[in-house]
């Protein structure tokens, strides 16, 4: 009887581990509705495994050309495992609460191709979960539009910049390629021990 049991639960622990592998921490553990749309994402189905960047943008603040280099590093390192993250946010009263017209702000100005999610809260009690997670990792809430959170593949590394840091800044760019060669030497050690 002692080893049918055994047999039971080394099974049921060998069917669990896969589910819990497919798991994801605080950052990508969430849906999130896309931008000027009904559709939602799951964040840990689609983004698992990516080095992050996480954005709060405003349509209609000073720091919205940024917008042109977030799509620039975007298109830069997406094959490298980049993902870049927008949420719109009214937060400090610069966004549109027309969907559309944040939409076209994103797609159509600045020719955004990164995924872009509905407008949210990014801090206080209403801040969505996302930034709640990066908030409580780095002690960082977002003071203005366009703050950044660097997050490692494996959601442990979270590193913030302010609004003014540009994502073409050549600091900025080398905490990303850093970030983007550490989560790569990690799946290769993950590789080699398999």
């Amino acid at each position: 009887m002692k080893t049918l049991l055994s047999a039971v639960a080394l099974t049921a622990a060998m069917l669990a581990a896969p589910a819990m592998a497919n798991q994801c921490g605080d950052i990508l553990g969430h849906s999130m509705q896309q931008l000027n749309t009904r559709e939602s994402v799951d964040l840990c189905d689609t983004f698992k495994g990516k080095t992050l960047l996480v954005v709060n943008t405003a349509s209609k603040c000073g720091f919205t050309p940024q917008f042109d280099a977030l799509e620039a590093l975007y298109e830069k390192y997406k094959d490298q495992g980049l993902v870049v993250l927008g949420f719109p946010s009214d937060s400090f009263k610069q966004e549109y609460d027309d969907a559309e017209k944040t939409a076209e702000v994103c797609y159509l100005t600045y020719g955004v191709k990164f995924p872009m999610f509905a407008s949210s809260k990014v801090k206080g009690n209403d801040a969505n979960p996302i930034f709640k997670a990066l908030i409580a990792k780095t002690g960082e809430t977002p003071s203005w539009n366009f703050n950044k959170y660097l997050v490692s593949a494996d959601e442990q590394s979270v590193v913030h910049f302010g609004s003014r840091t540009k994502p073409d800044d050549k600091d900025f760019i080398s905490a990303v390629e850093s970030m983007l060669l550490q989560n790569q030497q990690g799946g290769a050690a993950a590789l080699k021990s398999e």
